[in-house]
């Protein structure tokens, strides 16, 4: 799944272009080998302010459109307002990528009656205040009960859970040490459910490499690496800002350590 921000503020790759050149820019991630296009038009990083579902609306809608005029058939819309993500699946989405898994109490419904695809995140709080001392007693059990919680209630409106993938939400209200028990446990949830997996160029490779530094531009190694653990679990699907390097990444990988589960398109 490759990142395609239509945000200025977002931590790494925001942008400022014009609709025509993030719909090129989608379609050269296409090129460079990546199954999903996840569009977003509202930047979650920490201490993000919320943008109004008009402003997302007009960031995002004019790019998935684009995206499927020129014949991309897998795009996601990265968004937690049912009011953007019902206009974004009109406008050619298949997915809907939630980082809330649901807060908003029309977008089960919505999600059940379209019967497209559905990434259920979870995150502690709201990106404003999420990293502000984040706290659990297990994060592997919290996390997975909640989003088997949410599996549930969305299949008793008549969803299929075979469209419906879980993302344990890492950088979102989780300090490094849940971070890294959630990757070291992902078995945990591929037991249960299909995964999503995005840790391109968080804070968490920082934290494990401060000669890094606080520049997410200095962090494509440590992005790549931290995707091991999502391939030894099996996760189905890997949220990257680096579409070729992850592509090269995995090629590689596939021949000299065969051992790991590598998922395939």
């Amino acid at each position: 799944m490759g990142v395609l921000n239509c945000t200025p503020d977002s931590f790494y790759d925001g942008a400022t272009l014009d609709g025509a050149a993030l719909v090129a820019k989608g379609l050269r991630l296409v090129e460079e080998g990546a199954d999903i296009i996840d569009v977003g038009g509202e930047s979650s990083r920490p201490g993000a302010p919320g943008v109004s579902a008009t402003e997302e609306m007009a960031r995002v809608l004019p790019v998935i459109a684009g995206l499927r005029q020129a014949g991309c058939r897998s795009i996601s819309c990265d968004t937690r307002k049912a009011e953007v993500a019902r206009a974004a699946l009109e406008a050619g989405a298949t997915i809907i990528n939630d980082i809330s898994a649901g807060r908003d109490p029309a977008m089960f419904p919505l999600v059940a009656r379209a019967h497209c695809g559905y990434i259920a995140m979870h995150m502690q709080g709201e990106p404003a205040t999420m990293q502000k001392d984040p706290v659990y007693s297990d994060v592997v059990a919290e996390v997975t009960a909640f989003l088997e919680k949410r599996t549930q209630d969305l299949v008793a409106l008549g969803a299929r859970r075979q469209d419906i993938l879980w993302d344990p939400g890492i950088g979102f209200g989780k300090k490094p040490e849940h971070n890294l028990a959630l990757l070291r446990g992902l078995q945990r949830f591929t037991r249960l459910s299909r995964v999503c997996v995005g840790v391109s160029r968080k804070s968490l490779v920082a934290a494990l490499s401060p000669a890094t530094g606080k520049d997410p531009g200095a962090r494509l190694a440590g992005s790549l690496a931290a995707l091991v653990p999502a391939l030894r679990a099996g996760a189905l699907c890997l949220r990257v800002h680096d579409v070729a390097a992850t592509r090269q990444f995995l090629e590689i990988l596939r021949e000299l350590a065969p051992d790991i589960m590598i998922p395939r398109p």
